[in-house]
């Protein structure tokens, strides 16, 4: 009985000693969960505050960044009071205007220097500030001249005229600048006055354009076009998305017709190319003389054409004035049509004078045989729209591709793309030059010609090379209607 009594009670402190043990154990374990998540949590704790130290760092150097920056525009808004102060009286505009009264036309940077100077002078609300940097627009193309364009979208958003300013305009990494707002319904619109091209830019002054600078200085045909890819038959048929704002095209809502809407001039001009080429014709003596000079092949794709840059050394003489070769580039097919017809193509090369006159020889590109030079040029277009390409290893003359007589009907007109600034000279070359049609094939885009314009009584006149019988029969039947002496004078013309 005792032995009994002994073993229930060592087996209750057995079980007691186990459910204490358990208890114990489980104590333990909670414990070591709660050291776990609070080891975890601190952790967490320690990266967050060094996350906050990095952030913190991070916001000092930008605060840093700023006090500098805003130190330096401060000293700039120093500097610039300091010009407009100095500029307040008016002498130096008005000494300005008296000099450029005496030129007829001045060049876009002139009127930009004006605008600008007349800014300061006089305030934003000034009208003829407002009007000098829309002229300026109006006048450059989009190729050659970014930096001239640019600074007049800058001038007239800070007049608070509506103008959206070219991304490439902008500092790197700046926001877009907000659209100018109009002063009669505060807001803003994609509306531009009349500037060219990718735009051009964009170029040289027959309408195409250089990308480089957008367009840089042989890229003339934002004076005419932009240019053409070795895949170009896909961006001639869909329009590219890559142009800066306002875009132009040659079909669709951006082709021709819907031009005068960023561009007036388009639409308005009364001198405006090309032109259909008829009858009747005035007869006149210019001496029309190419000199160009070989060098190193450089190709742009702008776009709208294939362009081919002319380094500095090639000259054109007309009646004895100068003219520099800028560039020239195609059309496909020709944009001047013969009596009512085009041909396949038409090269025109574009040209300025020391006084920013412009003239453009087009040479007709007949479908016929292969033309090796034509071929040189096709065997090095550059592949893809972009900027100019060199081509170091080949050599070209652009007087290969004009054909021995320099006959030509001429006209006063205008560039055939955007902005169409009117002005410009034409020599259309009588004698075609041929192209095969698998060449006409190869170029990248299937229509970049504007139509021909409306010739609003304009003269076209025709001019005879020396010797063309032509000329003694008009002054031998002068002069039987006349006098004997008008003969002597048309055979001296000869």
């Amino acid at each position: 009985m005792k032995r009994t009594v002994l073993e229930i009670v060592l087996a209750l402190a057995m079980a007691g000693a186990a459910a204490f043990g358990y208890m114990s154990w489980k104590q333990v374990q909670g414990s070591k969960a709660a050291i776990e998540e609070l080891t975890k949590t601190s952790e967490e704790a320690t990266a967050k505050i060094e996350e906050a130290e990095k952030s913190a760092k991070a916001a000092s150097e930008e605060l840093e960044a700023m006090g500098k920056e805003s130190e330096a525009a401060s000293a700039k808004a120093g500097q610039f009071d300091a010009v407009k102060a100095g500029l307040s009286s008016g002498a130096t505009l008005a000494d300005l205007e008296a000099a450029y009264k005496k030129e007829k036309n001045l060049s876009p940077e002139r009127l930009i220097g004006l605008a600008t100077l007349r800014m300061l002078t006089k305030g934003a609300e000034d009208p003829g500030t407002i009007e000098a940097y829309k002229k300026a627009l109006a006048l450059s193309d989009w190729s050659n001249r970014k930096n001239t364009i640019c600074a007049a979208q800058i001038g007239l958003a800070a007049t608070g005229e509506k103008v959206e300013v070219m991304a490439d305009c902008l500092p790197k990494g700046s926001p877009k600048m907000a659209e100018g707002h109009s002063k009669d319904d505060g807001h803003a619109d994609h509306g531009k006055d009349d500037p060219h091209g990718k735009g051009a830019p964009a170029a040289k002054e027959d309408g195409h354009g250089k990308k480089d600078d957008a367009h840089a200085k042989k890229d003339e045909h934002a004076v005419e076009a932009d240019a053409h890819s070795k895949d170009g038959e896909k961006t001639a048929e869909k329009p590219a998305e890559k142009h800066a704002t306002p875009h132009w095209d040659y079909e669709g809502d951006m082709g021709p017709a819907r031009w005068v809407k960023e561009f007036p001039t388009c639409g308005k001009g009364k001198k405006q190319s090309p032109l259909n080429i008829k009858g009747p014709f005035v007869k006149q003596r210019v001496d029309l003389a190419p000199a160009y000079k070989s060098a190193p092949l450089t190709m742009l794709n702008n776009g709208h054409t294939i362009q081919v840059n002319i380094p500095e050394g090639s000259k054109l003489r007309i009646d004895g004035i100068a003219y520099d070769l800028l560039q020239f580039h195609f059309h496909r097919p020709s944009e001047e049509q013969i009596d009512g017809k085009p041909m396949a193509m038409v090269a025109h090369f574009v040209h300025k004078s020391a006084d920013g006159k412009l003239a453009v020889i087009g040479v007709l590109l007949k479908e016929g045989n292969e033309n090796p030079n034509i071929k040189t040029l096709w065997s090095n277009l550059p592949p893809g729209e972009g900027p100019p390409v060199d081509v170091p290893s080949v050599t070209f003359n652009p007087a290969s591709l004009l054909p021995k007589e320099l006959d030509f009907w001429s006209y006063e007109g205008s560039l055939t793309t955007p902005p169409c600034t009117e002005g410009v000279r034409f020599f259309i070359l009588r004698t075609p030059v041929n192209i095969s049609k698998e060449q006409v094939n190869a170029f990248p885009f299937k229509l970049n010609a504007r139509p021909v314009q409306p010739q609003n009584n304009r003269e076209i006149t025709i001019s005879q090379a020396p010797g063309d019988a032509g000329w003694l029969r008009d002054a031998m039947a002068q002069a039987t209607q006349e006098n004997a002496p008008m003969a002597f004078e048309g055979v001296a013309k000869l």
